[in-house]
């Protein structure tokens, strides 16, 4: 079996889709399968939101434009170059697609793979369904998250807006047309299927966490303790992007609660983005400037240290269609690794954590909900072990790669089938 994956970015980059589409194609290498790799005009043109260059943690976008070919970490990417519209507000989103269906049919024709597998967003499922369509190659189409969903929190969109409405309907015109369907959570599943998708066309496949990537945590970086003024406190931690779904303003908010409950406590946040400067004038205004550590951007290398010193991560997410969908990867990363796991309770969470047994919920949106969960788990330790031993367990038993790997083997087999049975009609042209 040979997939041929089509990705928006790839690594080097870094951000939670390059790391779950390397985690996949890796996972796939060690089971025997073989992979090869494109990536739309987006990777080259260094439009990536929320991407990383290597090296950095939540930092910013790639620079130059990238060559039609890079080796990276074992792996070899087939890139796409930007075409004449890539400048071009609303043509550039096109753009993407008339570019890369033919760079797809290209690699295709050299690696003459078994399966198409596009990965979010909707415009890499339309060069999908593209090339695959003239070269007579099934095409599975797997959901990460909803790009409009994100959009409305970014401010790029509005909520039933025309792009929004537009971006939905392409959405869903390649759901309805891919020959298999893999989403990365049962939120995500159920909406697949009331778009009018079969329930049998659509796979979940978790993410997941590699725990040899993510090893528990020893004791806290001494000299990382001492130049941040954080010894002998109680530590609660966000490493990420910050964007406003995260629900960070709540967690600054409910810090004034938690401090009256459990003074040594401080807040250490990691990272960068569109709330930052709004983050540190909401801490300005609160008076707790001197209770919180902003980090900024570290170098990705570091992101263990800075960890080894939370005694736990606080997830706040605000309840909006994109947390109510889908699950993020950074819950799973903080049990493999032995810390407790605070959360919001929308249904991406739900679908992670069980309370009190892998982590804890509080009701989201709740500052003070937020306060009493946060100042009651940090009160009590003997609790606190026995959820760090369970989440570890759950990611080692349910949550690792190779488990949710394994089920792309059925999906494979069934576009196989739908496809039917013969040789590939005759090419034709991509136009």
């Amino acid at each position: 079996m040979k997939i041929l994956h089509v990705f928006d970015h790839s690594i080097p980059l870094h951000s939670g889709y390059t790391f779950r589409s390397r985690a996949i194609v890796n996972t796939q290498r060690e089971l025997g399968w073989q992979t090869a790799h494109v990536t739309s005009a987006k990777h080259a043109a260094g439009a990536v939101p929320g991407a990383a260059a290597k090296g950095d943690a939540a930092g910013a976008n790639a620079g130059s434009a990238a060559p039609l070919q890079e080796f990276v970490d074992g792996l070899v990417f087939h890139r796409t170059h930007p075409g004449a519209l890539a400048q071009v507000p609303v043509l550039n989103q096109w753009d993407v697609v008339r570019t890369l269906a033919p760079r797809i049919a290209q690699v295709a024709r050299a690696e003459r793979p078994d399966i198409l597998h596009a990965h979010s967003p909707c415009l890499n499922g339309l060069a999908a369904l593209k090339a695959g369509r003239a070269l007579g190659i099934p095409v599975v189409y797997e959901v990460r998250a909803f790009w409009e969903d994100a959009a409305v929190d970014h401010g790029t969109a509005t909520e039933n807006g025309l792009r929004y409405k537009l971006t939905r309907a392409l959405e869903t015109h390649v759901l309805k047309r891919a020959d298999q369907v893999t989403c990365i959570c049962e939120g995500l599943r159920q909406d697949i299927v009331a778009r009018g998708v079969p329930a049998d066309r659509v796979t979940v496949i978790p993410n997941a966490v590699d725990i040899a990537q993510f090893p528990m945590l020893g004791a806290r970086d001494a000299a990382l303790e001492e130049k941040l003024g954080l010894r002998g406190k109680q530590v609660l931690g966000f490493i990420g992007s910050f964007y406003a779904y995260e629900g960070l303003d709540l967690l600054l908010a409910a810090l004034p609660a938690i401090l009256q409950e459990r003074p040594d406590t401080r807040l250490l946040l990691v990272g960068g983005g569109p709330q930052e400067q709004a983050l540190k004038a909401q801490a300005a205004t609160l008076r707790i400037e001197d209770r919180i550590v902003f980090t900024g951007r570290v170098p990705h290398a570091q992101v263990p240290a800075y960890s080894s010193l939370v005694d736990a991560f606080v997830f706040p997410r605000k309840s909006m269609r994109l947390t109510e969908l889908v699950t993020p990867l950074k819950p799973l990363e903080a049990m493999a690794q032995g810390r407790v796991v605070l959360a919001s309770d929308v249904g991406g969470h739900k679908e992670l954590i069980e309370h009190g047994r892998t982590g804890y919920l509080f009701r989201h949106d709740d500052v003070g909900d937020l306060a009493r969960c946060a100042a009651q788990a940090l009160a009590d330790p003997a609790a606190l072990a026995q959820v760090i031993a369970n989440g570890r367990a759950f990611v080692e038993n349910e949550r690792n790669w190779r488990a949710s790997v394994r089920r792309y083997e059925k999906v494979y087999a069934q576009a196989l089938v739908a496809r039917g049975p013969g040789p590939a009609p005759a090419e034709r042209p991509l136009a």
